[in-house]
């Protein structure tokens, strides 16, 4: 006759356990995939502050995905992409299943004294991706988009929030 042992272990132990150990944890077994390309619409539009557009991106897939927390926003042939305010490394920012990420960017910094004039500026959910260009026309600027030290929001989760944040950062 054998005799099987069978040791039960409450769930609380389990989900302790380092995910190194070889134990999916519940923090990484839910963490989601990067976005891919193709699964997000970007959306730029004009705002209504003076050099200032509102971007946007939208998950059009069935689960949820990260993209880096900080858009990628570059000017026509300008070299350099917009910095984050505030200042800071980036980190994954989750977006839901049909949801939608929102920054705000500014592309003149406002005591500046120089400028450049470009007929468009390209947005990427994530620096991996290739992102969408939107042509100045498009943002209400058909003269063209006014750039010198262009700083963009983290995404946030909703537009009032962004421009909050943007509105503290401009001086």
């Amino acid at each position: 006759m054998r005799i099987r042992t069978v040791i039960t272990l409450p769930a609380v132990v389990a989900l302790a356990l380092p995910a190194s150990a070889g134990v999916a944890t519940a923090s990484t077994a839910a963490a989601p995939q990067a976005c891919r390309e193709h699964s997000l619409t970007v959306a730029a539009r004009a705002s209504d502050q003076p050099d200032a557009v509102r971007i946007s991106i939208r998950n059009h897939s069935r689960h949820a995905c990260v993209v880096d927390g900080i858009p990628t926003v570059v000017f026509g042939d300008l070299d350099g992409a917009a910095l984050p305010v505030p200042d800071g490394t980036s980190a994954p920012y989750r977006v839901a299943a049909g949801g939608t990420a929102y920054a705000a960017v500014r592309t003149l910094d406002p005591a500046s004294t120089e400028l450049r004039v470009v007929d468009r500026l390209t947005v990427a959910g994530d620096p991996a991706h290739r992102g969408r260009t939107f042509g100045a026309a498009a943002l209400d600027a058909p003269g063209g988009i006014r750039v010198w030290e262009p700083v963009t929001t983290r995404w946030h989760r909703s537009a009032a929030s962004a421009d909050a944040v943007l509105a503290r950062h401009t001086d």
